[in-house]
């Protein structure tokens, strides 16, 4: 699997990209990011709930919050993906575009009140599902960079054998699925209405698949055309285990502070199966057609189908947070998060990974990331919007790498319940070179990404 031709391609808000080959370091890059999904409330606001809390997903960023709730609730959320990739590689562009929708979100908090002398007068449980970062997208590119690398036809019995070295056109299309979620289970207390406490255990799923073909329209000097398709495919899966702990000082009834400190993600066993190795000298399964021949070189005939298992480990980086809020009484409030999380620490284990552990510590950087959200109340309708910046972890990233997250949405109580609606877009660009070890340039690619959530809040 090191040594293939495809360059893995992530996506956010959802989704990033990146350019790199599909190799473990991707992965491993790829499994420690976060795309910060949660209720309507949440999103609209960019994720700025550190200092704030009283949102269930905010549990994921600081439990402290989890006190902050006044009654117990259940809260759920759906969300609509559309994602639109364009590329460009050399001088022809492709457009896809695609639609999904799940559940991003749902989960719980109970809250305890002590009436007796003791100053810790409010406990509360939390419990939250999320989606962590949904894989699932697709692209296709294609274009000619006078560039063939399937140049013989391995049943040609011709002495010489006929060489198809003219490139007339290469294609690359890519499909990934599968998501990374986690389950927390969180506790916070509350003293004398000014400091909460919290700490949660995250417990992480992730599914990961990936399915490629690179095709190449080769000819030789004759005229004779060579058409080669190159079928790849990847399944990941694996668990993993994290833990939270917060803290929110409350300065006075319009100001507050949170700082909070998630640990590194330990997957103690990833297993991956993939089609990916050195079969017959290509890698994967492959499909050769000629012209001047009627046989067809396929390298999975007579049942065999090139298949190697690995299986792995893997430490993401830690998760530093610093937070505050303006509270204007009932008004409305802003709120502030700033985080960092160093990329250099990602580490791999359970065979030989030195050279992608070296590259995390050579190419790799602490991240820089700022959320900001505001909210302001008319009655029982609430305004929101937000703004989130993520630093790109690659130390050779030019501006329009880093995410930019626009958001905004409303919310209406009726009482006992609340409905609320977001709207998020995002944009952002990255190269991707599915040749690797080739004087190939990669193809440009700008991802515009575009989520609608709709999220329900009950009182209990």
């Amino acid at each position: 699997m090191r040594t293939v031709f495809i360059i893995l391609m992530f996506f956010t808000f959802t989704n990033t990209l990146f350019s790199q080959a599909l190799g473990y370091t991707d992965l491993g890059l790829l499994f420690s990011q976060d795309d910060q999904m949660g209720s309507a409330r949440f999103t609209a606001m960019g994720g700025a709930f550190g200092a704030l809390g009283g949102d269930i997903s905010s549990l994921n960023i600081n439990p402290a919050g989890l006190s902050v709730f006044n009654s117990s609730s259940f809260s759920g959320a759906l969300n609509s993906r559309n994602s639109l990739i364009k590329s460009n590689y050399y001088g022809n562009t492709s457009l896809n575009e695609d639609q999904f929708i799940n559940i991003s979100q749902a989960g719980a908090v109970l809250v305890f009140r002590d009436n007796t002398t003791t100053n810790w007068n409010k406990f509360a449980l939390g419990f939250n599902y999320r989606i962590t970062k949904d894989f699932n997208d697709s692209f296709f590119t294609r274009g000619n960079s006078g560039v063939a690398t399937f140049t013989e036809f391995p049943l040609d019995n011709n002495d010489p054998q006929n060489f198809y070295g003219i490139a007339d056109e290469q294609a690359f299309e890519n499909s990934f699925g599968g998501e990374l979620s986690e389950f927390n289970i969180g506790i916070s207390a509350m003293h004398q209405d000014k400091l909460y406490l919290g700490f949660s255990m995250n417990f992480h799923d992730l599914t990961f698949s990936q399915r490629a073909t690179l095709s190449e329209f080769n000819s030789d000097e004759n005229g004779n055309e060579l058409d080669a398709f190159l079928y790849q495919e990847n399944l990941t899966s694996g668990q993993g285990l994290s833990a939270n702990i917060g803290v929110i000082y409350k300065a006075n009834k319009n100001f507050r502070f949170g700082l909070s400190y998630q640990t590194p993600t330990w997957f103690s066993e990833i297993i991956e199966e993939t089609n990916i190795l050195d079969n017959e000298g290509y890698f994967g399964d492959t499909e050769i057609f000629v012209s001047n021949d009627s046989i067809i070189y396929d390298n999975t005939s007579d049942g065999f189908f090139p298949t190697q298992g690995l299986i792995y480990r893997l430490k993401t980086p830690s998760k530093l947070t610093i937070s505050s809020a303006i509270i204007f009484g009932k008004k409305g409030l802003i709120s502030i998060d700033y985080s960092t999380k160093n990329f250099r620490n990602i580490r791999l284990s359970g065979a030989n990974f030195s050279l992608e552990n070296e590259s995390f510590r050579n190419n790799y950087t602490n991240t820089h990331n700022l959320n900001i959200g505001g909210e302001w109340r008319f009655n029982r309708l609430s305004l929101r919007a937000g703004y989130r910046f993520e630093q790109s972890p690659d130390i050779n990233a030019i501006d329009t790498d880093h995410l930019q997250n626009y958001s905004f949405g409303a919310g209406y109580n009726f009482g006992t319940y609340t409905i609320s609606l977001s709207y998020a877009e995002s944009s952002r660009t990255s190269v991707y070179n599915f040749y690797s070890g080739f004087n190939v340039a990669p193809a440009n690619l700008t991802s515009d990404t575009k989520i609608f959530t709709t999220s329900v809040s009950i009182s209990l």
